[in-house]
Formats: C-alpha cells, sequence, structure tokens
C-alpha cells in the first residue's frame, strides 16, 4: 500500500486512533471526552468520524488523525503517520526515492 492511501485511510479512522488514546463516549454523532492537551473537569474534546476531525473548544487544538497523533505523541509528520499505521495493522513502507513532503499532500488534500 502506498503512503498516501495509508495516509487517507488513517484519517478515515479518527475515532479508532483517538479511542487508542482517549477514552471516548457517545455523545449524538460524536464522542466526546476530556482532553488529552491541557486539564479539565468538563468534557470539550469532541471526534466527529462522519467529518475525520477532533476538536477541543477548551484548547483549541483540532484536527485529523495524523494531527492527533503528532500532538499527543509529540512526533513530526512521517513518525506519525508510522503510529497510525501500526494501530490500524497497516503494512507499508516509505518509498526511498520519494522525498515525501506534507505540505504538498494538505494542499492536494484541500483541493
Amino acid at each position: 500500500m502506498d503512503a498516501k492511501r495509508v495516509i487517507e485511510q488513517i484519517n478515515d479512522e479518527v475515532y479508532e486512533i483517538v479511542s487508542n488514546f482517549v477514552t471516548l463516549k457517545k455523545a449524538g454523532i460524536n464522542y466526546k471526552a476530556c482532553c488529552p492537551f491541557h486539564n479539565e473537569k468538563t468534557a470539550s474534546f469532541s471526534v466527529n468520524p462522519a467529518k475525520g476531525i477532533f476538536k477541543c473548544f477548551g484548547c483549541d487544538k483540532g484536527g485529523n488523525a495524523i494531527e492527533f497523533i503528532k500532538e499527543h505523541e509529540n512526533v513530526e509528520f512521517k513518525e506519525a503517520v508510522e503510529i497510525g499505521a501500526k494501530l490500524l495493522n497497516l503494512n507499508f513502507e516509505w518509498k526511498k526515492s520519494t522525498n515525501w513532503d506534507e505540505a504538498k499532500f494538505k494542499h492536494e488534500e484541500s483541493l
């Protein structure tokens, strides 16, 4: 499986990825929890699987599954992809001849 497909699959599984690190509770179409990025007593952290995003309304952190891994594990993009692939049991290797460009991927994804 190529890196682009692995990245897309990881981001499609935002609930699965986040639930490996945070205990999520169903709240309508979303899932809620106390935010793992700051101390709080009332859940302000939300995961929307349909949109493939997470958002904390307390500290304003948000994004896709890879962004969550980057922030939670304090790693760079490439390592976050590797962690996500491992959590989802996806086998892939980075192509040595390919220079991966996160900015280029984000631009293509936004189109």
